[in-house]
């Protein structure tokens, strides 16, 4: 089955909301857990334990997980595997970009058949140029799997770059939504190739030929409210998947609670939608 069919799927499950896993010191320390590797394998565990099978989507991100080398990586590894079959996908989010064989050694490692830190989906750094995500975007496309390409992020420091605009007068950050749309052009129920887009500002981007999906950082610590992503996203064809990490997180460490908060989250999403018909 493919990527798109697979989150088309999970999101008609159980709503669009993609769940941030960012085990950072602080919130170990919030939930009684030592900052080592046994720490960040009770978290993960935790975690999985709370949102398989619950929400769409769990967005890891790599740098705490790395942060403990070789032992949390291992962590990574098994969570990655945890989730597999679950119904939840996963969006690793590690944000690889990089030119020729460098490039190819992240698509092995991430995106190829029987990558060892395979995910669901991979975040990508389009910055040296769309191109050079080839081999990302060929291994992808083999394996079935989903990239999703920062576009306009929610930093205030990127809108330096991404803003910035071409000779022909189109932003950096419109280039990359159109040069996904290229890439995701024809596709059927729709392309693999999503971008990234935050959502504490107005974007300013024309969305509507991507044919692929929305990631939306910065929903709820952040700033973004659930009626900030349903209006700054309105029209979009794609799925629209609003992140929040701390703004469930913090109900933990109860894998309970942290569903109960999860789901709460998404049911306000949803009436919100459902309020600006």
């Amino acid at each position: 089955m493919s990527f798109a069919a697979r989150l088309d799927g999970a999101v008609a499950a159980h709503g669009p909301l993609c769940v941030g896993i960012d085990p950072h010191p602080a919130l170990l320390a919030a939930w009684d857990l030592t900052d080592d590797a046994d720490g960040l394998a009770a978290f993960a565990d935790r975690c999985h334990a709370a949102f398989a099978g619950a929400v769409s989507v769990v967005k890891p991100q790599a740098a705490f997980f790395e942060r403990h080398g070789s032992s949390g990586v291992a962590v990574l590894e098994r969570l990655l595997a945890g989730f597999a079959g679950s119904g939840t996908l996963t969006l690793l989010d590690a944000k690889r970009g990089d030119i020729g064989s460098t490039m190819d050694g992240y698509a092995d490692a991430y995106l190829r058949v029987g990558a060892p830190l395979g995910a669901d989906a991979l975040t990508l750094s389009p910055y040296l140029g769309f191109g050079s995500l080839e081999p990302a975007l060929t291994a992808a496309d083999e394996a079935g799997r989903g990239v999703f390409v920062l576009a306009r992020t929610s930093n205030p420091d990127g809108a330096a770059v991404q803003c910035a605009t071409t000779a022909d007068g189109v932003s950096v950050a419109q280039r990359m939504v159109d040069d996904a749309a290229a890439r995701n052009a024809g596709a059927r129920p729709r392309g693999a190739v999503g971008v990234v887009v935050g959502g504490t500002h107005e974007h300013g981007l024309d969305l509507t030929a991507l044919n692929g999906p929305v990631l939306v950082p910065g929903l709820g610590a952040q700033g973004a409210s659930p009626a900030d992503v349903v209006s700054r996203f309105a029209g979009t064809a794609g799925p629209v998947l609003p992140v929040s990490a701390r703004g469930v997180l913090q109900a933990g460490p109860d894998a309970v609670a942290l569903r109960d908060a999860a789901h709460l989250l998404g049911e306000e999403l949803a009436s919100t939608a459902a309020g600006s018909h």
